[in-house]
């Protein structure tokens, strides 16, 4: 379909103007001459009123003594050229015009694209449009993103008057790509400002993309856990495979398996471990692991590295008990500023630690206890022989012992 370079339906007609006439040409007097109409073929159209050429496409507007305007329509390359007006004076006089066809490109369409397409395979795809006049320009776009690494061929139609334009666009297929709208634009100037727009949808198969979401960031024993199993691939993946340490979940009663979902209740140290979530389609197989650790059950109070102080060697058994608790109770009672808040459960070396010291205070006193004892009695013992060893008898002996009833008055005992 053409059309003319300034109107649909061109009036030649006298006067008139064209970009290439600066001036008017107007009849003013006119002495019964006649003014006619030719072709670029140099034909004649109309002279005056009366139609020259048996062609139902031109036709007569108006025609006066000073005027003659005629309309061609459905306007093709052929009728490209120019024109004369012609008004029969001596000499002639003639007033020529350059009509100019646009020749309006088909619509595009795009070649190349198979379906489905695999990741990572190239692919090409071609936009063609003919019968553009001038040639007409071709832009590609991605979800309305223009691409500017494309090929531009242009070559002239059979017709030499004409243009068959066409652009290619090479680039890897791409998950991302899955989805995406590729569209090829073709820009004229005889379009009006409204391009015309072929379209193609991607479609691109790849092997499945795995990831595992845990519910809990810091699981402890006996709390419960939540491994989500989020895959993502074109066909979509089968249900995925759940394995601990490469092997089969272990407590099946604790840990359940529902589609994409595994669930552990009772977490305990057993479960420490790697778990493995596998998703395949029929492209490939992919598989992403997560490494659970339990840890022990968050403990409000802190440990601390307060080491209990001894008692000397001369203290009693009471003493050294009451010292000792004492200093348990500042253990227990000071905080290690080098402690980690987040800390869990006993600290079982300070207990040991404290126990140990408890004990060794008791032997002390047991042993310092039994020494004084000892020596307590052997002191008795003495006293009682001193003076018996010259006596000839016992009953001498006795008399001059020194813990006699007669120096009983003089010696005395005490006990402790």
């Amino acid at each position: 379909i053409f059309f003319f370079f300034f109107l649909l339906s061109l009036s030649l007609s006298l006067p008139f103007s064209f970009p290439s006439i600066p001036s008017l040409l107007r009849v003013d007097q006119n002495d019964n001459t006649s003014l006619q109409w030719s072709n670029p073929a140099q034909q004649t159209l109309y002279f005056d009123d009366k139609k020259a050429l048996r062609d139902n496409r031109i036709e007569l507007v108006r025609a006066s003594w000073h005027e003659l305007s005629i309309s061609v329509s459905d306007v093709s390359l052929s009728d490209e050229g120019q024109y004369t007006c012609s008004l029969f004076t001596m000499p002639v006089k003639t007033s020529k015009a350059f009509l100019t066809v646009l020749g309006v490109p088909e619509k595009p369409q795009i070649t190349g694209f198979t379906s489905p397409v695999m990741e990572g395979e190239r692919m090409q795809l071609t936009c063609k449009t003919s019968g553009s006049k001038p040639a007409a320009d071709i832009r590609w776009f991605k979800n309305d993103k223009e691409v500017k690494d494309v090929k531009y061929l242009k070559e002239e139609d059979a017709n030499r008057k004409t243009f068959t334009v066409s652009s290619t666009m090479d680039f890897l297929a791409d998950r991302n790509d899955d989805g995406a709208v590729v569209s090829c634009r073709v820009d004229h100037e005889s379009l009006n400002s409204t391009p015309q727009i072929a379209m193609q949808v991607l479609e691109i198969h790849y092997t499945p993309l795995v990831k595992i979401i845990s519910s809990n960031s810091w699981p402890e024993e006996g709390q419960s856990i939540i491994l989500t199993c989020e895959s993502k691939g074109k066909p979509v993946p089968e249900p995925v495979l759940w394995t601990k340490d490469g092997g089969e979940l272990p407590d099946p009663e604790r840990m359940v398996v529902n589609g994409r979902v595994l669930s552990i209740s009772f977490l305990n140290k057993t479960d420490n471990g790697t778990y493995r979530c596998e998703a395949k389609n029929p492209i490939g197989r992919n598989s992403t692991e997560y490494v659970l650790i339990v840890h022990d059950v968050f403990n409000t109070l802190l440990p601390t590295t307060v080491i209990p102080s001894l008692t000397t060697a001369t203290v009693t058994t009471t003493v050294a008990l009451t010292t000792s608790t004492t200093t348990s109770a500042t253990a227990n009672s000071t905080r290690d500023p080098n402690a980690l808040a987040g800390q869990t459960g006993p600290d079982h070396a300070l207990i040991g630690g404290i126990v140990a010291v408890v004990v060794f205070v008791t032997l002390c006193s047991i042993i310092l206890l039994g020494r004084y004892l000892a020596r307590h009695k052997g002191t008795y013992l003495t006293n009682e022989a001193k003076g018996a060893e010259d006596a000839p008898d016992a009953d001498t002996a006795i008399i001059n012992a020194e813990g006699s009833q007669v120096n009983a008055e003089e010696k005395k005992e005490y006990f402790i």
